[in-house]
Order: structure tokens, then C-alpha cells, then sequence
């Protein structure tokens, strides 16, 4: 009994032994690196990102439009063109349900192109006349660029306030300039008729949103006296021309000759 003892016991030793000898040729895998702690609240990027590439990410990221409601009322349009308040009715007809938005009195003749659109949102119909209505205007040697539509703050929904935009350049500042009209009363040309020949042309050329020069007559020193950017008092440059009279007595761009012209007649349009 005692032999088998202690030959068991032998055995018990081995056994732990070879234990011991098999785990200390282990060795334990390393840790996992830890990730950088965050700063300010964000993550910091996988290092095989470089600068350039995290820094696209977060100008994209900042210059992407507040996400729309995804339950915005979609509807189809036929406008055929008209003023900002016009397309806002339509569009009022268009979704049977009210629009929030606002138009000042200076932008209110503002002419909008036709649009039609097929199952679209306010906000997509919006952002599609902004980009269309992009350009450029030249003022002398300088360009402007152009720019009207719709736009609201933070993320669009059917309840957004809408307010109209339009950016038409910088216009040329307004100039005083005065004419003698003594040579073309004398010669028996009404002052009505030259003011008249000068408004019309004005009316031809004139572009929606903006406005004509204005004109006094002072009947006391026979002058004319007009106020507007100095492109469109050409207009009065050219009509006084056009009216001097000829070599043969007569008056150019095609008034009979003075002798055969009534008096001249008072006008109500001369200032006292």
C-alpha cells in the first residue's frame, strides 16, 4: 500500500509539472490599442485618414441643407409665369392647403418664368427656381450677379415660412441734368411734344423692376430738367437731336416746318 502511494503521488506531481511547463510556454496576446479619447465630443478619425481627406468630410458635412420633413405635400404644377404673389396662389390651388410667405412691395412685379413640375415639394419647387434664376448683369465695365426666388430658415416643412429674394445687380447712381429746350419751343415744337417723343422711348426700353427718370420743365428759363442713371437720360440726348432743326427752316425726324404748326400751346404737364 505504501509503494502505491507513493507512486501516485509521483504521478500527480508529473501531471501538474507538464501543466505548469505548457502554460509558461504560452505567451498571453497582446491588448487591443485603445482608441484616442474623444475631443470636444467627436471621435477622432481612423489614423489611415490624411488632414485633407477629414477636412472634405467636414465641409461637406456643414455645407449639406437641413434635412426636409419627409412628409411634405407633394402636387403637380402648370404656372405660366407671373409675379412672386401670383405663383404663390398657384401653388396655394396647386396643394389645397395655404402658404406661408412674404413679399415686399419692391420685389412684388418681379416677372417668374413658366414652371411646370410633376409631383414636387415646396421646397423642391423653390430651390428649383433659385438655381434657374442665376446670371449676370454688366453696370459699365463691372458684372453683377443676379439672383430671385424663395427661401426659408431651418429645415423645411408644409408650415415654413417662405420669404421672396432678388438680388439684380448694383444700378448706376442717379445723375441731375438739365436741357435748354429754347431752340425747339421757338421753332413752335410744344414742350408736350418733346416730353412725350422722350417717355415713349423710355416705355420701349423699360425692363420690368425698373424705373424710368423723372423730368420737370421750368418754364421760366425754358430747361428741362430730368433725374435717372445717365444710360437713360441718353434717351433725351438723342430726341432733341433727332428735333433740331434743318438747314431748310424745317424740323428733323419728321415735324412739318414751323410756319405750318399752330401756336404753341399751354400744357398742363409745365411747371408754374
Amino acid at each position: 500500500m505504501t509503494y502505491d502511494m507513493k507512486t501516485t503521488s509521483h504521478a500527480i506531481l508529473g501531471i501538474i509539472a507538464l501543466g505548469l511547463v505548457s502554460a509558461l510556454g504560452q505567451q498571453p496576446a497582446p491588448p487591443p490599442p485603445k482608441s484616442p479619447p474623444p475631443i470636444g465630443g467627436i471621435t477622432a478619425p481612423p489614423p489611415e485618414a490624411s488632414f485633407s481627406e477629414r477636412l472634405q468630410k467636414l465641409i461637406q458635412k456643414a455645407s449639406e441643407p437641413p434635412a426636409a420633413d419627409p412628409n411634405l405635400t407633394k402636387f403637380n404644377l402648370d404656372f405660366p409665369g407671373g409675379t412672386p404673389n401670383e405663383l404663390v396662389a398657384a401653388i396655394e390651388k396647386a396643394t389645397g392647403r395655404p402658404l406661408n410667405a412674404f413679399v415686399k412691395d419692391e420685389f412684388s412685379n418681379t416677372r417668374l418664368p413658366a414652371l411646370k413640375m410633376t409631383n414636387v415639394t415646396v421646397p423642391q419647387l423653390f430651390q428649383a427656381l433659385v438655381e434657374g434664376s442665376k446670371g449676370a448683369v454688366a453696370v459699365g465695365s463691372n458684372m453683377y450677379s443676379t439672383q430671385y426666388g424663395f427661401t426659408t430658415q431651418g429645415s423645411p416643412s408644409d408650415d415654413s415660412i417662405w420669404y421672396f429674394f432678388a438680388y439684380k445687380g448694383i444700378p448706376p447712381a442717379k445723375v441731375c441734368r438739365f436741357y435748354s429746350l429754347a431752340p425747339y419751343v421757338d421753332s413752335g415744337l410744344s414742350v408736350d411734344d418733346i416730353t412725350t417723343a422722350i417717355e415713349t422711348g423710355w416705355k420701349m426700353l423699360w425692363e420690368e423692376g425698373t424705373s424710368m427718370p423723372t423730368m420737370k420743365y421750368h418754364k421760366d428759363t425754358k430747361l428741362l430738367i430730368a433725374v435717372g442713371e445717365p444710360s437713360k437720360l441718353e434717351t433725351i440726348d438723342a430726341v432733341l437731336k433727332a428735333l433740331q432743326p434743318t438747314a431748310g427752316g424745317g424740323m428733323g425726324g419728321g415735324f412739318p416746318s414751323p410756319g405750318r404748326r399752330p401756336a404753341i400751346r399751354p400744357s398742363s404737364s409745365e411747371a408754374k
